[in-house]
């Protein structure tokens, strides 16, 4: 059976058309829906404390919910505000929820990865962000080589000309920058007015600083979009030559996340634009030479993400997609959730819930689970389809000590259908997406998932595409 090749796709109208339905898009396994209040605070400790026997390396993720405006599209957990005095509160219980987690962790556990999320993070004051990397750098092991992934979310309307170079001091060495859409009739109806220039600049600052593998952030099916407005972002995006693209699909969900009940429903494109927008930006990012990583992610072939799939290292987590498989995943601040070995942990969303868990001495965990050891096989088959679009079953079932067609005989039936319509080429027990199912490779995963209870999907998760 041949190999992925990885710079193809097709598009087929019937098949989206077909299989476009509700569906996890797997940051997790078992995704969120089923976390379970009976998993808290202990449960996380002992998880935190069980961690220590691999010796595997962490990954630190912080999430900053603070913003100085507020973009109306936006479903992530935050505050808007201009008072950067805001923080001090919140910060100082993040400060005491790493002591909490120094009790249980290994503390000399290399920190390969670290992110700054949020919000936007560059609403701390340039004080603020130096404190809390200096906390941080107390009480783990930071690397001090520059060959840690240590990246920042950036707005670049909320930056000054000496926040990169501090940035860059502090051991900061990817970034990724909220873009969304460079034609101003949309950015006025998002509250996001970014010229070009902004962008750009910030881009070649940071290049010139020795950032590397830069990102950046579109959203497509935002209002007053159309393929040919978009089409025309798009080639001043790749003018631009970022590292790294991500193109996410806008959700309106204005009954769950108030500000986008500022946005007029009757501005937003059609669904057949919102389809034709989506294939002609992978076609056109395709075209220019960047990897159709998979899903929304797009990456020069040279760049860690792409190299990173090319050798069969990819793995998929909360952050997307990433180069570290073998980190455990430790996440601070509200909402966050962290993957310590067979475990997830939720963090209180609202930061009141937040910070009185903390003041009391206690994880903020809110809920999470611990995998069984079939979730565990499930979670690595679908990470491997995901992040690699091929599976083979002798060898999967050799690393994880099961016979993989007894043990999936359900699935692999299933799967006839998908071979049927093209999506996926079986041969006894192997698995290949072909390029059309690469678009929908969340449809393929959707089959090894054991908890999927199909009345509830539309409420649960959106559209695959």
């Amino acid at each position: 059976m041949s190999k992925v090749d990885f710079n193809t796709f097709e598009w087929n109208p019937e098949l989206i058309d077909r299989y476009n339905l509700a569906g996890p898009r797997y940051t997790s396994y078992p995704t969120a829906p089923q976390f379970h209040d009976g998993f808290r605070s202990g449960e996380f400790a002992a998880a935190l404390t069980e961690s220590n026997a691999t010796g595997a390396p962490l990954s630190l993720y912080f999430h900053i919910p603070f913003c100085a405006k507020v973009c109306f599209y936006c479903g992530c957990n935050k505050i808007a505000t201009k008072d950067t005095s805001r923080c001090e509160p919140y910060l100082h219980r993040v400060y005491q929820e790493m002591d909490l987690a120094t009790q249980h962790l290994d503390t000399s556990r290399v920190v390969n990865q670290l992110h700054w999320g949020g919000g936007t993070p560059t609403f701390l004051s340039h004080q603020q962000m130096h404190e809390l990397m200096q906390e941080t750098r107390k009480r783990f092991a930071l690397r001090d080589d520059d060959l840690g992934d240590y990246s920042i979310e950036i707005d670049p309307r909320e930056i000054q000309a000496d926040t990169l170079p501090l940035l860059r001091e502090l051991g900061f060495n990817r970034m990724s920058f909220g873009l969304q859409d460079l034609n101003l009739k949309v950015q006025e109806a998002v509250n996001r007015v970014q010229p070009r220039e902004m962008t750009e600049q910030a881009l070649q600052q940071a290049r010139d600083l020795g950032f590397r593998s830069l990102n950046l952030d579109l959203i497509y099916g935002l209002p007053h979009q159309t393929p040919e407005t978009f089409a025309a972002t798009l080639e001043e995006v790749i003018e631009m030559n970022p590292d790294r693209l991500s193109v996410f699909n806008y959700a309106h969900l204005p009954e769950r996340f108030k500000p986008q009940r500022r946005i007029n429903a009757e501005d937003l494109p059609s669904p057949e634009d919102k389809l034709t927008i989506l294939e002609q930006t992978i076609r056109r990012l395709v075209e220019a030479g960047y990897v159709y990583i998979g899903m929304d992610h797009f990456a020069r072939p040279e760049d860690s993400l792409a190299v990173a799939q090319r050798e069969g290292r990819l793995h998929r987590n909360f952050q997307g997609y990433t180069t570290h498989s073998d980190c455990d995943l430790l996440a601070m601040g509200a909402s966050s959730i962290s993957q310590v070995g067979p475990t997830y942990a939720q963090n209180h969303h609202d930061t009141e819930g937040y910070e009185q868990c903390i003041s009391k001495g206690e994880f903020a965990t809110l809920r999470g689970m611990r995998l069984t050891d079939d979730d565990l096989i499930r979670r690595a088959a679908i990470n491997q389809l995901i992040c690699h679009f091929e599976l083979d079953g002798a060898s999967f079932g050799a690393t994880h000590n099961i016979d993989f067609d007894q043990y999936f005989a359900k699935e692999l039936k299933q799967l006839q259908q998908h071979q049927q319509d093209g999506l996926l080429h079986i041969k006894g027990n192997q698995l290949l997406v072909t390029p059309a199912g690469r678009l929908l490779i969340r449809s393929i995963c959707m089959v090894f998932d054991a908890y999927l209870d199909q009345a509830s999907l539309g409420r649960a998760f959106s559209r695959i595409i």
